[in-house]
């Protein structure tokens, strides 16, 4: 079985991400599709493994194969966890609708740890940018801004929300580079200061809810099993 044929016959969701999911969509703006396959259990009986993500085959869509998924949003990988809640679904079936009413099993406090980690990476890129350009890719800071109002909103309410709802104009603002790089700093210090405080308080557990998930792939295998039998 093909790449292409696990992401044709096999995707039990799909979304849109990026920029329309977020509320920030232009006239220009991509439509990014992400989707998660669920790869025939028999196929894991061979030498040869399923893949454990596709690229395409249309432009700008990328999948993971399930227990893949699952590991990542377990490690609460941002660009993970934002695809359970995105806004516009595409495709989902009963193990995606069962996929979805889990998604709060996945969220706890270590997204403190990977939301800031992600963002400090990309906070380097940003600031390698203004060294040798005089200014960073205002996209990308527009980008960032929304990702650390995504954690903190997080951390104080327990849910993670990834439209910017009333943040679009002053977030476009950013994008257009009508905001300077000083108060984009002084925007972006403050959003990680307010995670910082929020974090200890937090309504969000621990951790993610390990066994949960694990019960719903394990039963996800076994029935994808069954069926090739």
């Amino acid at each position: 079985m093909t790449p292409e044929e696990l992401v044709a016959g096999h995707t039990v969701y799909s979304c849109v991400m990026g920029s329309r999911a977020f509320g920030l969509a232009t006239e220009d703006s991509d439509t990014d599709v992400r989707g998660i396959y669920l790869a025939p259990t028999p196929l894991f009986w061979h030498f040869e493994k399923p893949p454990a993500h596709v690229e395409g085959p249309a432009d700008e869509q990328f999948s993971w194969e399930l227990e893949r998924f699952c590991e990542l949003a377990l490690r609460a990988n941002p660009n993970i966890l934002e695809c359970l809640h995105s806004p516009l679904v595409e495709h989902i079936d009963d193990t995606g609708r069962e996929l979805l009413a889990l998604r709060g099993a996945f969220l706890s406090r270590t997204a403190h740890e990977t939301f800031a980690r992600y963002a400090l990476g990309q906070r380097k890129k940003l600031d390698a940018d203004v060294r040798q350009h005089g200014a960073p890719r205002w996209k990308h800071a527009m980008h960032l801004l929304r990702l650390l109002m995504s954690c903190r909103d997080l951390l104080r309410t327990g849910v993670l929300t990834i439209d910017v709802g009333a943040g679009r104009e002053r977030l476009l603002a950013v994008k257009r580079g009508e905001v300077s790089w000083s108060e984009v700093e002084s925007w972006m210090a403050r959003l990680a200061a307010e995670s910082d405080e929020a974090a200890p308080r937090s309504p969000l557990p621990a951790g993610p809810d390990r066994a949960r998930v694990a019960d719903f792939l394990f039963r996800a295998r076994r029935d994808s099993a069954l069926k090739g039998a």
